[in-house]
């Protein structure tokens, strides 16, 4: 356990859970409410009797129903009102991770510190509310939690406006955006100090499940959306309309997908066009509906049929975990929480610390989420990226290259750790630093006699030559990095470096974000070592 109790107990916050400021309920009337729940499962009417402050009672015609507080939102007068504003600790910000992540993440933290946590979703609004207590609920109270999930935007406005402590951002701080917080006294916003990457999400194109397509391009995405496809036989599919779903524009989950799918051009979209409230709302209008499309995050495909996607140079990519981890799924993107340098919250301090750290790994994988632990995958000989270069159309010398790739490949796992570089510059970017440190771990944990390769591969900008060899120092530089980094932790495993230039590449070059996918460097690990 951190030091964060001790911090607390000497603060001599003594009161129990039932009587926190935040959770206390305000006299509610007699008469009738509903307790709904987001995915539909509860939807339960009766008369108010109580809150326990984990549960609601309500009486019903087959009795009392306890019911627990963190499953469901009370609807109705006579449900109990808090005092959200008494909170301790505050996130504001994408709903994406307020609505599908925190609830587990605060439990599981909750776990973490040993208390006792009562979670209950506030009725004004989609409001979390949580408290804890130490010592399983017989000790100290530690402290209350507030999430108030909205959009990303929303995020830095409460950030610069103090009414949040940590916000909940679906994409990275604009440039804009943190020159303002830096000019209001917040400090550098992309300082790894207050820039924090929670996770990895992918954006899933989804349709309803009995659709015969399962995969689509890009190029089509576009079309669709701006409207210029609008029957799914277009697509080789049945003979219906299309119809589109989409979030509202100032969400996380848009910004991404219009990003990746429009660039820079403007977009004009469809006049049947539906907004969904929601990601699970957007996963519901999908499912119901055999002509609808949509794109939510990896956590809400809620069933829905998830289409691979196919980008300019024909790759086809799964909307799979491991291919959000080393992000090369076209529609990526990070989750992070970003904090104030102004900030003095202990209970900010310590919540940030566990949920960077691999403990809360499986909570994050556990709410449907793609955490930063590593994971390891065969690079099978009939895999889509063994194909991709046996049928590579090209010259003799770059074929000769290939199939050194290919026969080096045959001995290797690829683990999803991918390091990455500044744009126009040496230096690995602010993941890879996280990742350089929970790849130590890892490999602390291998057997004796473990070999690793870092390979390296750049963009197809420049001489093939060329490229070969930069890819080759990449790959040494991340080795060096690594030995210094892991010390005698890994003196263990043996690491050797290779470098494939421009082949396998991952992403179109035609684009400076593609080239910037493709200029990295893999961990391959060796299959025999599996464990």
């Amino acid at each position: 356990m951190s030091n964060l109790l001790s911090r607390l107990k000497r603060s001599a916050l003594t009161a129990s859970l039932v009587a926190s400021a935040s959770l206390l309920p305000h006299a509610a009337n007699a008469g009738d409410v509903v307790l709904k729940s987001a995915d539909g499962n509860v939807d339960l009417k009766g008369e108010f009797v109580d809150f326990t402050g984990t549960e609601y009672v309500i009486r019903t015609a087959l009795g009392d129903l306890r019911v627990a507080a963190a499953r469901v939102r009370c609807e109705g007068a006579a449900c109990p009102t808090f005092d959200t504003d008494a909170a301790d600790l505050k996130f504001v910000g994408s709903d994406a991770i307020g609505d599908g992540l925190m609830p587990l993440l605060l439990s599981g933290y909750a776990a973490h510190l040993d208390a006792e946590a009562a979670i209950v979703k506030a009725p004004q609004g989609e409001q979390i509310l949580a408290n804890f207590v130490s010592e399983s609920g017989f000790g100290d109270k530690i402290g209350s939690y507030l999430v108030s999930p909205s959009s990303t935007d929303d995020a830095f406005e409460g950030l610069m406006t103090g009414e949040a402590h940590i916000g909940m951002a679906s994409r990275r701080i604009l440039p804009e955006e943190a020159r303002a917080l830096k000019q209001a006294g917040a400090g550098n916003m992309i300082d790894p100090n207050q820039e924090h990457i929670l996770a990895v999400d992918s954006i899933v194109i989804i349709t309803h499940p009995s659709n015969p397509v399962s995969e689509i391009t890009l190029g089509q995405m576009r079309d669709i959306y701006a409207g210029r496809i609008s029957n799914w036989r277009e697509l080789g599919g049945d003979d219906l309309p299309i119809q589109v779903v989409s979030r509202a524009k100032d969400t996380g989950a848009r910004t991404t997908f219009e990003a990746s799918i429009f660039g820079s051009a403007r977009v004009t979209n469809t006049a049947s066009e539906i907004i969904a409230d929601s990601n699970t709302d957007m996963a519901a209008l999908v499912n119901a509906d055999p002509a609808a499309i949509g794109f939510v995050p990896y956590a809400y495909q809620r069933g829905a049929k998830a289409m691979n996607l196919v980008n300019a140079c024909g790759i086809v990519h799964q909307p799979d975990a491991f291919s959000a981890k080393t992000e090369e799924y076209p529609l990526k993107r990070r989750l992070y929480l970003y904090n104030r340098a102004d900030l003095d919250n202990a209970l900010a301090d310590d919540f940030l610390e566990f949920a960077l750290s691999e403990d809360a790994d499986s909570v994050i994988a556990k709410a449907g989420f793609i955490d930063l632990g590593i994971t390891r995958r065969p690079q099978d000989m009939d895999g889509q990226r063994a194909r991709m270069l046996l049928e590579a159309k090209t010259d003799a010398y770059e074929e000769g290259v290939m199939r050194e790739m290919l026969d080096q490949m045959a001995g290797y796992d690829r683990l999803s750790t991918t390091f990455r570089f500044r744009s126009g510059s040496s230096r690995l970017d602010e993941r890879a630093v996280i990742d350089m440190e929970r790849l130590v771990d890892y490999l602390a944990d291998q057997p004796e006699g473990t070999n690793i390769t870092l390979v390296g591969f750049t963009d197809n900008v420049g001489p093939f030559d060329s490229n070969r060899e930069l890819s080759e120092k990449r790959a040494a530089r991340v080795a060096d990095t690594l030995r210094d980094t892991g010390g005698d932790a890994i003196a263990h495993v043996e690491i050797a470096t290779a470098g494939f230039g421009e082949v396998a590449a991952t992403s179109c070059n035609v684009t400076q974000q593609g080239q910037s996918i493709n200029r990295r460097v893999e961990v391959w690990i060796e299959a025999a070592n599996q464990s």
